[in-house]
């Protein structure tokens, strides 16, 4: 977004910031959110669509007292700005008293803000990105043994966040994303299987190349043709990279602060206690160059910094807001995630399970038996009590080789168990905003026929 543009966002939010406090409200911030975005659909060696967005709406917080209360617009018109303070004003008058709510506390914002290269200011034509659907799709098809495919997508977003408050703190951060996709069937009538393949990334050139995308998608649908259903039995069970950075979302909501201040945590009474083995690291990291979800400042204005939430295996902090700060008598950790319609509330930025010593190789040569994961399905999860039960497929280990192909079954354990015997792999690459390497679970019950 051009600097033009956002100094007039910037001067709109602090224009509706004075207006709602001339209209008698305590205290007031507004956020601004402005994004376009670009996207390209490809099937079948045909243009299938072509998809541009453009959308900048605002959110009004307006505190009376101990009450708070949002209103949001698409209009950003400074003449609305009088009608939407009034409302806000109303509203939270009526609201009902919130003792934590308010603003993070001064000493906490940013001061500075570290450049992250988080905005590659090249726009991709639509030609560019058709090109790059088409390659991805080409490769896909290419592969023996693929016989249709669901498409190729290639697409560019760009967007801008801006927070004024009136207490003083104005702040402004854009990003973009690029990304590539294709989802392709291998084989015929009853026996067909598919698969995918994708690559996100803040800068085009960052991007896997869209051959070797293809090519993997269409690679992994062939290797799932013919799969087998298991028997029940207890199996080690490894967690492909893709899928298992799952178990680290699982984690994050677990130790959510919300979560934790209404009681409804499996793991609400294991602070500063062992969660995984020793020598297990979880770190967050907010402000890494080019992270997919890196940001200088949180939504409440407060300063990003890496943070390891498990630390020699021992959990060392919740995911905090100020308001679930000050309902656990904590200080905020600078994780407030805030949209244009409600509050901010807690949630990660880059996660990451630090690598381990030995080779996905080594772990799989290490087994007689065992399962390997590629793909999930289903929400069986409980936040409260930890229980996991998921649908999966992925591939059956024996002598310490990948064999058949598996589908059609479940597995199931405890997070606590799980995370208690977590092993991570050596092969850690930074992918998406959650991310984890290769995961080893020494026992879980995998359900068959």
């Amino acid at each position: 977004m051009s600097k033009t543009r956002v100094d007039d966002l910037l001067s709109k939010a602090s224009d509706l910031v004075a207006e709602a406090m001339r209209q008698g409200a305590d205290a007031a911030d507004v956020v601004v959110v402005g994004s376009q975005s670009l996207g390209i659909s490809w099937r079948l060696g045909k243009l299938e669509d072509v998809e541009r967005s453009e959308s900048c709406d605002l959110g009004l917080r307006v505190f009376a007292g101990q009450r708070q209360a949002f209103v949001s617009s698409t209009d950003l018109d400074a003449k609305g700005f009088k009608t939407l303070a009034e409302r806000g004003i109303a509203m939270a008058r009526l609201a009902p008293e919130d003792p934590y709510c308010g603003f993070a506390d001064s000493d906490r914002l940013a001061k500075t803000f570290p450049a992250l290269d988080l905005e590659d200011r090249a726009e991709p034509s639509a030609e560019r990105l058709t090109a790059l659907a088409r390659e991805t799709e080409d490769a896909a098809r290419a592969v023996k043994g693929v016989t249709n495919s669901n498409g190729a997508s290639a697409g560019w977003s760009s967007g801008t966040k801006v927070l004024a408050t009136s207490a003083g703190f104005r702040g402004v951060h854009s990003g973009t994303s690029h990304s590539i996709g294709c989802s392709v069937v291998a084989g015929e009538g009853t026996a067909m299987e598919t698969d995918y393949e994708g690559s996100s990334a803040r800068h085009a050139g960052d991007l896997d190349a869209p051959g070797a995308v293809g090519a993997k998608a269409g690679e992994r649908a062939v290797r799932r043709l013919n799969p087998r259903k298991l028997k029940s039995a207890a199996l080690p069970v490894i967690y492909d990279p893709r899928v298992a950075g799952g178990l680290l979302g699982h984690l994050a909501g677990a130790i959510n602060g919300a979560s934790i201040a209404r009681g409804v945590s499996f793991l609400k009474a294991m602070m500063g206690k062992p969660v995984f083995a020793k020598g297990i690291r979880v770190i967050d990291d907010p402000t890494r160059l080019r992270g997919m979800r890196s940001r200088p400042f949180d939504g409440e204005g407060v300063a990003g910094e890496t943070r390891a939430f498990i630390e020699d295996g021992v959990l060392t902090s919740w995911f905090l807001d100020s308001t679930s700060g000050r309902q656990l008598n904590l200080p905020t950790t600078g994780h407030a995630a805030r949209g244009t319609g409600g509050p901010p509330a807690p949630a990660p930025t880059n996660l990451y399970l630090e690598a381990g010593a030995r080779s996905p190789e080594a772990m799989i040569a290490g087994l007689k038996q065992g399962l390997y994961l590629t793909d999930l399905i289903g929400m069986g999860v409980s936040g409260v009590t930890g229980d996991y039960s998921r649908g999966a497929a992925g591939f059956f280990i024996e002598d310490g080789q990948l064999t058949y192909p598996v589908s059609e079954i479940t597995v199931a354990g405890n997070l606590k168990d799980m995370f208690a015997v977590l092993e991570p792999a050596s092969d850690l690459v930074f992918r998406y905003g959650i991310n984890a390497p290769t995961v080893l679970i020494e026992s879980m019950t995998v359900a068959g026929t």
